[in-house]
């Protein structure tokens, strides 16, 4: 992971209340001095036709802080493309586009139980969430990496289980659904379940927390936030 704060007057008004909100991302071309930014249409970004629009990406806003103007996202270095590509060689001076963010509900705080489940795209999002829990409630997460030297420290006051799953290069997900399936987890009225990975396998946890651990269906979010073989892929499965 690298972290990487903008600034700038644009910034001003910013506001991201929800833990798993998302921007998008304007990512300029190598080498470009200005970047083509899209304008709000019904539908949601409108370039000038003809035009070619720049490489955009989602991310979940890691941080703002209003007094700095400052805005902090984190950025997972894994296969080659244009947003880890433009945040492994950022340098102070750079810029980068920035839309949102794109608001999602806001999760109260106080259930009993928060269960948090996701890979290297979730993880800034579930680090957002630890950071919100107060002292007094529980958090389980599952978190998949592809070994030991890539889990990261994850902070927070709640009464934290954490389980870091290592993929050891087997296919993403896969170690991420067998650890669920075999903790000791159960729903309830007090508990709010949050899942985000590649998509087929949010969908599959879903399914496990509802079919199997009898989870409520209206208190679990589960989200691809990529999909094998697509890119620019944001999914919400329901039902």
């Amino acid at each position: 992971m690298v972290r990487l704060v903008l600034g700038g007057d644009d910034l001003a008004g910013f506001v991201s209340l929800g833990f798993d909100d998302h921007v998008k991302i304007f990512i300029p071309p190598p080498g470009a001095t200005e970047l083509l930014l899209p304008t709000s249409g019904p539908q949601g970004a409108v370039f000038p036709e003809g035009a070619e629009p720049p490489a955009m990406r989602d991310f979940t806003p890691r941080k703002y802080d209003v007094e700095a103007g400052e805005l902090t996202i984190d950025f997972a270095l894994h296969e080659a493309g244009p947003a880890t590509a433009w945040a492994a060689n950022a340098r102070p001076g750079d810029f980068l586009g920035v839309g949102g963010p794109r608001g999602s509900m806001v999760v109260p705080t106080d259930f009993r139980l928060h269960v948090l489940v996701g890979d290297e795209t979730a993880i800034r999002a579930i680090a957002r969430r630890l950071g919100e829990l107060p002292k007094g409630v529980g958090a389980r997460v599952f978190a998949e990496v592809e070994g030991p030297g890539h889990e990261l420290k994850l902070e927070t006051e709640a009464e934290l289980e954490l389980t870091w799953v290592h993929r050891n290069g087997a296919p993403e997900g896969a170690a991420l659904l067998q650890a669920v399936r075999a903790a000791n987890l159960t729903g309830g009225a007090d508990v709010y379940a949050w899942a985000a990975c590649e998509s087929s396998v949010a969908k599959l946890l879903r399914a496990h927390l509802v079919d199997e651990r009898h989870f409520d269906p209206k208190r679990i979010k589960s989200a691809g936030y990529w999909k094998r073989g697509a890119v620019a892929v944001h999914d919400v499965h329901e039902g």
